[in-house]
């Protein structure tokens, strides 16, 4: 059988915020490796520390200890600028509330991160058309978020969190603002982009549905991290 890469490498990570004079521990001592084309959803109840961890792999936060590395790149090395290089063209986002920008069409949207790339017009152009035929919205380009349903809304942002080919899409909390159709038709669509694009998926959720999805499921309880629960795939 062939060996899986790992595209994620966590070691032996820490993070604690301080309060006042009070530490307090989120997240302790998380080893934890993710193979390319894996999805996996990170479980647990209000305050586990699961957005925290998913902040520390997408480099949207730093740790007090341990190592993060990505593609082989040890994230939790780089500075705040090589860190917001770096987000920008390896990691995807996807957020529970869309985050569009409503001036701007779908299609509009979907180019925005491509504008920093250094990829001409016309290619940003085509590169934004396919990742909306990708979620299946090549007939709304033109409209904007107000004239999208919610489900529509998460579709677009998908594709703006794949028009740059990231190395990992992190997904808090995808399907916590739609109605269970909408919901299905996101995990649907998340689970094509790994298994036909061979994306690798992180997502947190609190939706036992969701993680249903996933191939596997990671539960995090105050901060520390337990053992696999394979999921149906």
């Amino acid at each position: 059988m062939e060996q899986r890469k790992f595209i994620v490498e966590i070691n032996h990570l820490y993070k604690s915020y301080r309060r006042g004079s009070q530490i307090l521990p989120v997240l302790q001592d998380i080893t934890l490796d993710i193979a390319e084309g894996e999805f996996l959803a990170l479980m647990g109840p209000s305050g586990s520390g699961k957005s925290t961890l998913l902040n520390l792999i997408a480099g949207i936060d730093k740790a007090d200890s341990g190592s993060v590395r990505v593609g082989g790149l040890d994230i939790t090395a780089l500075s705040e600028t090589e860190l917001a290089q770096w987000r920008h063209s390896h990691v995807g986002f996807i957020f529970q509330f869309y985050n569009l920008i409503p001036v701007l069409t779908a299609f509009e949207n979907v180019e925005l991160p491509l504008l920093l790339s250094g990829l001409s017009r016309k290619e940003r152009k085509e590169h934004a058309r396919m990742a909306l035929r990708i979620v299946n919205l090549a007939d709304r380009m033109e409209h904007y978020p107000s004239q999208l349903s919610g489900g529509q809304q998460q579709r677009v942002a998908i594709a703006r969190a794949v028009v740059t080919d990231p190395v990992i899409l992190v997904a808090d909390e995808p399907t916590g603002d739609l109605d269970r159709v909408s919901a299905k038709e996101t995990l649907d669509l998340m689970e094509r982009l790994v298994h036909e694009l061979g994306k690798t998926i992180i997502m947190v959720t609190h939706d036992p549905r969701a993680a249903e999805k996933a191939h596997i499921v990671r539960e995090l309880d105050k901060g520390v991290l337990n053992a696999d629960i394979q999921a149906g795939h």
